[in-house]
């Protein structure tokens, strides 16, 4: 049967407002982030693990992508600093100075820990135990063997090789080695003066490898060695950690627990443009080379639209990102400091005309 034109168009125009008026009230994801731009990002590796998977996860629900690229925290610095990239990321905070003279602002995304690794016949995960001032002598080489008696002083019931300790460290620059050498410098003066503490040092012995990635490949592939890597990857790649003896004097595992135990008496409110290093804390429970990762952006930025998608990226992990976090050992930051850095990101980052990007 047919209608007459007359009568079917008015339930047609009726019927495209409802579908007018649901597509604005109830958009899907891709279509809220279809103006946004993909992101770009660099630095430390000790991000990688958790940065990939919250980019996966981002791409699936808004369409936005995020390419970051696993350099170290060196390389991150540079890049944020020569505006190639949205975002760069290090272990190693910037101070006042430093992040006013590149015009940067910079906040803590994420909390892990540095963990030594070995490979040595016999020895199982954490059944190994070292105090700094005895890793400090490892890696200073003034410990040569693994039968040495400082290391079976800690280690009365292991049965250690008398084999060469074969070193392992960072050849590029990195936040895991500022961590690693800053809370050597803590625990040993001569450390101190011998070494310091820097993203990168002059190593007395050992051999170097680029990134975590790197050091974990180049430990489990030779025998007798000892290394340092951000916690994901010793799990990851099923490393035989050490257990260190912290600042009360534990012997305390590696993991979320200890990580956020040294992270609980962190305040961010009072450090001087986030600047805060984990390293060595108080408590009975605490890793003693737990850090944050830190993000760097561009107050003013030529690109506004690109670091938009940024602050939308970061302000995601945030809110929907802390249990992939846990999933990997790390420490999501707490709720109070979350806030602090959303209000950095309000009064400091604007567009060329002076207005905010996040609001």
């Amino acid at each position: 049967m047919r209608f007459p034109r007359a009568a079917l168009l008015p339930s047609l125009i009726a019927s495209l407002l409802a579908l007018a008026a649901c597509s604005k009230s109830t958009p899907s994801a891709t279509e809220v982030a279809a103006g946004d731009k993909d992101i770009s990002g660099a630095g430390s590796t000790f991000f990688y693990p958790i940065a990939s998977k919250w980019a996966d996860t981002y791409k699936k629900e808004t369409g936005t992508g995020l390419n970051y690229q696993s350099i170290g925290s060196g390389g991150g610095i540079k890049q944020i600093k020569s505006k190639t990239v949205t975002f760069g990321a290090s272990d190693k905070p910037l101070s006042v100075d430093e992040l006013n003279e590149a015009g940067l602002i910079q906040f803590p995304a994420i909390i892990g820990g540095v963990i030594p690794v070995v490979n040595l016949e016999g020895i199982t995960p954490g059944q190994l135990v070292l105090d700094g001032k005895t890793l400090a002598a490892i890696f200073v080489g003034d410990i040569k063997k693994w039968d040495d008696a400082a290391i079976k002083a800690l280690n009365p019931e292991a049965t250690l090789p008398a084999a060469d300790i074969a070193i392992v460290h960072r050849s590029d620059g990195s936040g895991t080695t500022f961590l690693f050498t800053d809370y050597l410098s803590k625990v040993e003066p001569s450390w101190k003066t011998r070494v310091g503490a820097n993203s990168a040092v002059e190593w007395p012995a050992g051999i170097g490898a680029k990134g975590n990635e790197g050091v974990a490949g180049v430990v489990k592939q030779t025998a007798a060695s000892i290394g340092y890597v951000e916690y994901a990857y010793a799990k990851q790649n099923a490393m035989s950690h050490v257990r260190m003896i912290n600042q009360a004097g534990k012997a305390v595992e590696p993991g979320i627990e200890s990580f956020q135990a040294a992270a609980a008496n962190a305040d961010w409110a009072a450090a001087p443009g986030m600047n805060l290093v984990l390293t060595d804390a108080v408590g009975d429970a605490s890793w003693p080379i737990t850090g944050a990762v830190f993000v760097f952006f561009h107050k003013q930025p030529a690109q506004p639209e690109n670091l938009a998608s940024a602050i939308k990226f970061f302000d995601w992990a945030y809110t929907k990102g802390s249990a992939e976090a846990v999933a990997l050992d790390y420490v999501p930051m707490p709720d109070a400091v979350t806030a602090l850095v959303r209000q950095l990101w309000k009064t400091s980052l604007t567009d060329s005309a002076g207005q905010p990007l996040y609001r």
